[in-house]
């Protein structure tokens, strides 16, 4: 029979503390730092709000990662956290031993809370502390400097969640005190309205990634053009199913002049992706020569370009350091791809992800990709299903990606010879031809990850996916 070690005396203090909350409430400003720790969290898990308020008026380190505690926040033990809080950044004088300058209610930094006790008070430490904030996220402040809160948020329908209102509206009451940072912000079904306005609260140089839902275009240049020109740490620009029907082309260049002007604030830009792009056909050069930061990552996709869309793509240097280009389901058939060739040569030495899935290429489009294609000597994705091939051009595909040593991930389609007159894969057609597309591969390198032919495969559902092993079922 197993014997239970007897709890250890640092255990028995919390338990001693927490049964006596007067005296843990009067003991707060002298407690040791290996002690404090253990106190807070066992009054967090208890949920002893009195004890919470007055720690975190004392709380003797330089952040406090609250959301690592709790993966969904709990609207009583906020409100008690930000009631101490609120008593300190009303007061002149402060605790001598109160050096908060962070409250972080994202789900990091779940090292901070491991090691306790043993290695609390190393971890901890002023030095270590110091060591794991940047100076862009949480740079040293004087005593009455604002306080910094950070989330991420994610506006969805109206009602909003409980907590995220609460904190919106305590921050907004005080303005100077505090300043509501977040990294990320993603806006789903939410009325402009209230996205308007959670972006009078929030700090907006501290955004660095946005993600837009569900919009009208005109709606949304109009409505928060000014505050996008103010987010200077943006990285990564989400615009997915924003709508704009119109045929007028002129309000169309104007309101993408407008868009284009904001993007000449944009200096750390890095990943741009836009679905549904009818809205830009025939203004993307607007919006691509006026970006400051070459980008990573560019997402054009479930759209249409005009050819001279296409042709602005290689002339910019913002775009000559890609690593990933997207272009799934933007129809580029019938249209030159001798554009989308030089793009390619010029971001051979970067390309990492090449996506052109049901771009409705033609296999007579396909040389003008090729010679580009061959060089990307640091591909490791490449996705192609869903075009017309015939089995000579995918012959010749599959030859030029000989020297592709780092592909792990690859997707065709299925020659056209294969199909029936309703585009369906005809199995016994196909079935052989797939056998000497695989010949033809391993004649030039050996596959990793492969899949050819229609998409999910309908003898066993699979779909091309980073978990996909080779896979010849289709």
């Amino acid at each position: 029979m197993s014997i239970q070690a007897p709890p250890r005396l640092l255990e028995l203090a919390v338990q001693s503390l927490l049964r006596d909350q007067a005296l843990a409430i009067s003991a707060v400003e002298e407690l040791p730092r290996v002690l404090y720790l253990p106190l807070f969290l066992e009054a967090f898990s208890r949920r002893h709000f009195q004890i919470l308020t007055v720690m975190v008026q004392a709380w003797p380190f330089n952040r406090l990662p609250l959301g690592s505690l709790m993966k969904t926040l709990h609207l009583e033990t906020l409100k008690a956290l930000l009631e101490g809080l609120h008593m300190l950044l009303t007061q002149k004088d402060r605790p001598r031993r109160w050096k908060l300058q962070v409250l972080d209610l994202r789900d990091v930094d779940e090292n901070f809370w491991a090691g306790w006790p043993g290695a609390w008070a190393l971890s901890c430490s002023p030095e270590a502390m110091s060591n794991r904030q940047t100076a862009e996220d949480c740079p040293r402040m004087g005593e009455h400097q604002p306080l910094k809160v950070f989330i991420d948020v994610c506006l969805k329908e109206i009602p909003q969640d409980e907590c995220l209102r609460y904190l919106f509206q305590w921050v907004y009451q005080r303005r100077g005190l505090v300043h509501l940072c977040c990294s990320k912000l993603v806006n789903y079904l939410t009325p402009i309205k209230y996205l308007r306005k959670s972006l009078k609260i929030i700090y907006l140089n501290s955004i660095q990634e946005l993600e837009i839902r569900n919009m009208s275009w005109p709606r949304l240049i109009r409505k928060l053009r000014c505050y996008l020109k103010e987010m200077k740490n943006l990285r990564k620009l989400v615009f997915s199913r924003c709508h704009h029907y119109t045929s007028d082309i002129e309000l169309e260049g104007r309101l993408v002049a407008k868009l284009s002007s904001v993007f000449l604030r944009l200096e750390h830009l890095q990943l741009l992706k836009i679905k549904l792009i009818t809205f830009f056909s025939g203004h993307l050069e607007l919006l691509i020569r006026c970006l400051q930061n070459p980008l990573e990552n560019l997402e054009l996709t479930c759209g249409y370009l005009l050819e001279e869309d296409v042709k602005c793509l290689s002339q910019y240097p913002s775009l000559g350091y890609l690593k990933h280009l997207n272009l799934s389901y933007v129809l580029l058939f019938r249209i030159s791809l001798e554009p989308l060739g030089a793009l390619l040569q010029k971001i051979a030495a970067t390309l990492e992800t090449l996506v052109l899935e049901g771009c409705q290429i033609h296999y007579s489009q396909l040389s003008a990709i090729l010679p580009g294609l061959s060089r990307c000597s640091q591909l490791t994705t490449f996705y192609f299903g869903r075009n017309c091939m015939s089995m000579d051009a995918l012959k010749g595909l599959l030859r030029h990606t000989s020297a592709l040593s780092k592909l792990s991930l690859e997707t065709y389609p299925a020659p056209e010879e294969s199909l029936n007159s309703l585009v369906h894969v005809n199995w016994e057609i196909f079935t052989p031809l797939r056998a000497e597309l695989m010949c033809t591969l391993r004649e030039v390198r050996q596959p990793k990850r492969i899949f050819i032919g229609p998409t999910p495969c309908p003898s066993c559902g699979s779909s091309p996916s980073e978990e996909l092993e080779l896979h010849l079922c289709c």
